[in-house]
């Protein structure tokens, strides 16, 4: 889906990888990205940034993987262009548009969603309630969405007058999803989306996000379960102390000796603390 990057001898002493990731590869590839952070600094509270002057892009029709080690930004990375954490450099640009810092129902209607790694459902809700509060910003589409969002998670529609509550972790997890999927985003952000999930319902998810793709929705992903991530996505991202390490292709990056060697060997079973 898309031209592999940092391949071949690059004259810089860099890996393929590493040289993907300098600033101004950064601005060469980005070009044409359907979403982008450009010098991106932000953080938690007040003179402490967890990014540091990171960037990323990610262009339509792509899957996007972010891994790293605990405290690395990932998480921090959804957080700041959703405008959920404070920008304190650095831009967020969607199709051109500049949404740095934008309010999260302002982001929805211009068709980014965003799954959050916990407390991402209604627990007291059935899974019909759930899904209209995904559509609460246009109530008329919600029969329609609806049936498009069953037909990518039929639980959803077979339980519909299930509590959210109820369900197990995995069902929540499709019922998260399929509420962001409401308002037809063309951008998702999922935060950690394996994360606590049994081995069947964690192949389920990266199943679902590949149906999701091919649905015509480009992703964003952070995932703990990197070794995963980086089989499902077309680009991944390496994030180290809030700053771009690595990136390539997600076969590129899985091969890369020194990807493997500081932090495949130790990712797969760790979880994310932004």
């Amino acid at each position: 889906m898309t031209t592999p990057i940092g391949h071949g001898s690059n004259g810089s002493g860099l890996s393929p990888a590493e040289f993907a990731a300098t600033p101004q590869r950064h601005r060469e590839l980005a070009a044409d990205a359907l979403l982008r952070a450009d010098n991106l600094v932000a953080g938690y509270l007040p003179g402490v940034n967890i990014l540091q002057e990171c960037n990323f892009f990610l262009r339509a029709g792509e899957i996007v993987g972010i891994i790293g080690p605990n405290g690395a930004g990932k998480s921090t990375l959804l957080k700041a262009m959703f405008g959920l954490i404070p920008v304190r450099g650095g831009t967020v640009t969607l199709r051109d548009g500049d949404i740095t810092s934008a309010k999260a129902h302002t982001l929805v209607t211009e068709g980014v969603g965003y799954v959050p790694q916990s407390n991402n459902v209604f627990v007291s809700l059935t899974i019909e309630e759930n899904m209209q509060m995904g559509a609460y910003l246009r109530p008329r589409t919600f029969t329609a969405r609806f049936d498009a969002v069953c037909a990518l998670f039929p639980l959803l529609g077979e339980r519909r007058k299930t509590k959210a509550g109820a369900l197990s972790g995995g069902e929540r997890q499709m019922v998260a999803m399929g509420r962001a999927l409401m308002m037809e985003p063309s951008v998702l952000l999922l935060d950690e989306p394996s994360a606590g999930l049994s081995p069947m319902f964690t192949d389920e998810v990266f199943v679902r996000c590949k149906k999701i793709n091919a649905a015509g929705v480009s992703i964003v992903m952070v995932e703990q379960n990197a070794r995963r991530c980086l089989q499902v996505c077309d680009r991944g991202y390496v994030l180290d102390q809030g700053r771009n390490v690595y990136t390539n292709t997600g076969p590129a990056l899985m091969n890369d000796p020194k990807v493997i060697e500081l932090y495949l060997g130790t990712l797969s079973g760790s979880s994310e603390a932004r």
